[in-house]
């Protein structure tokens, strides 16, 4: 098989790079070692910030979001039994989108098959050859068959997330890599239940970090921090919604909303960076080059900005032949990542409680939650870097999708 770019993984990265190479008319090949059931069936959290819902309609892919999502102006953070909301749109002109990530990708898989893309579901023992050659190789197995087969590639996108092959394939003599491993972890849970409150609530508690989201006007999406080595059996629903109760009080006498759990889970959380974010013919992005602990809501984010950096490189590249955005693509990624891990890191430290913590500590985490609240230049910044910071592209390079001019 042979193809210009070949992307590994069929997430939010892979599945949108390889739509905006459609646009520029740049053949591309996804291959996922998933079936299209799990990668579309398996929920995962999904805030959007501004610049992610406008990629989406600029780039036609977002009349399913603009009918279901829910758009959101501000957020609630909640300590000592009191809410304090932080007004998104007043502060920045932007506002957040809650929208699932596996609606994202049902909407990017649907684009790809509209527009007869070649995606390849259910493939085994992937592997990436001859990264340092013109012709770059990505091997792997057919599940039907079990025979290998081989895509030659100018170039590979790895957008295969934090276990995939991609990573590795770059010499250990060359990737630095940055990790920061939490004490806690987060219970996850969906609710058959209507909204508790029309934004999201990040509620800090002697007892531990809450937090209220939503999914649809039918279900719920709430999380507890627990300790990253307790285990799911341990929680009945009865003591998660106490729980819950518990954390999320205030002095007004808010309740939630409880339902019937349908899904819950232990995650554990941590931070992390891979420096370069590419080598020879070979690109990361999302969460193969970075991991962001779910507090700042940057993960789908983070890979919406880094393929849509990588597209308009590719793009210069086939039109003008200029490799300088290329070149440059890991050092451009970089910059708006580690700005998403400092946010990410900020938010999860403000809001969490650490068995190391000092009565001291506790007043300081405290303190900087008034201050957040009660300062318009600090609540501007939180917002600013809630909401999503630019993505370093050239402001009108979308336009040239639309007319894509390639030379020979």
């Amino acid at each position: 098989m042979r193809t210009q770019v070949g992307i590994i993984g069929a997430g939010p990265a892979g599945l949108m790079l390889s739509h905006l190479l459609h646009l520029q008319g740049i053949d591309s090949i996804i291959i996922e070692n998933r079936s299209r059931e799990e990668i579309e069936g398996t929920i995962r959290a999904g805030l959007l910030e501004q610049c992610t819902v406008d990629l989406m309609k600029s780039t036609g892919v977002a009349q399913r979001m603009m009918r279901e999502g829910h758009f959101h102006e501000g957020i609630e953070l909640r300590f000592k039994g009191k809410g304090h909301r932080i007004n998104i749109h007043d502060l920045t002109g932007k506002k957040v989108t809650v929208y699932a990530q596996h609606e994202v990708i049902k909407d990017l898989v649907q684009a790809r098959l509209d527009a007869d893309g070649t995606i390849i579901f259910s493939v085994h023992d992937t592997s990436l050859h001859d990264l340092e050659t013109t012709q770059p190789t990505i091997r792997f197995k057919w599940e039907e068959t079990g025979e290998q087969e081989e895509i030659i590639c100018d170039y590979i996108a790895g957008c295969d997330g934090f276990h995939g092959p991609s990573r590795p394939a770059i010499p250990e003599t060359v990737r630095k890599e940055y990790q920061k491993k939490y004490p806690f972890g987060w219970l996850g849970i969906l609710a058959e239940a209507p909204p508790s409150s029309p934004e999201l609530i990040y509620a800090n508690h002697e007892r531990g970090f809450a937090l209220v989201s939503t999914r649809s006007p039918e279900i719920q999406r709430l999380y507890l921090q627990v300790d990253q080595n307790d285990k799911i059996e341990n929680w009945s629903d009865e003591r998660i919604w106490e729980e819950l109760q518990l954390r999320i009080a205030s002095h007004d006498g808010f309740k939630l909303i409880e339902g019937p759990v349908i899904q819950k889970n232990i995650v554990s959380m941590r931070s992390f960076v891979c420096d370069p974010m590419q080598y020879e013919r070979l690109f990361l992005a999302g969460d193969a080059a970075h991991i962001v602990p779910p507090t700042g809501a940057k993960g789908l984010n983070l890979a919406m900005a880094d393929v849509q950096v990588l597209a308009h490189a590719l793009g210069e590249f086939y039109r003008e032949r200029n490799r300088g955005f290329l070149q440059n693509y890991s050092d451009t990624c970089l910059r708006r990542v580690w700005k998403a891990e400092r946010f990410s890191s900020y938010m999860t430290t403000m809001l969490h409680r650490h068995d190391e913590h000092t009565p001291f500590d506790q007043q300081i985490q405290l303190a900087e939650l008034d201050y957040v609240t009660s300062s318009r230049a600090s609540s501007t910044s939180l917002a600013e870097n809630y909401a999503g910071l630019p993505v370093e592209c050239p402001k009108d390079w979308i336009k040239k999708l639309e007319t894509p001019l390639l030379k020979n």
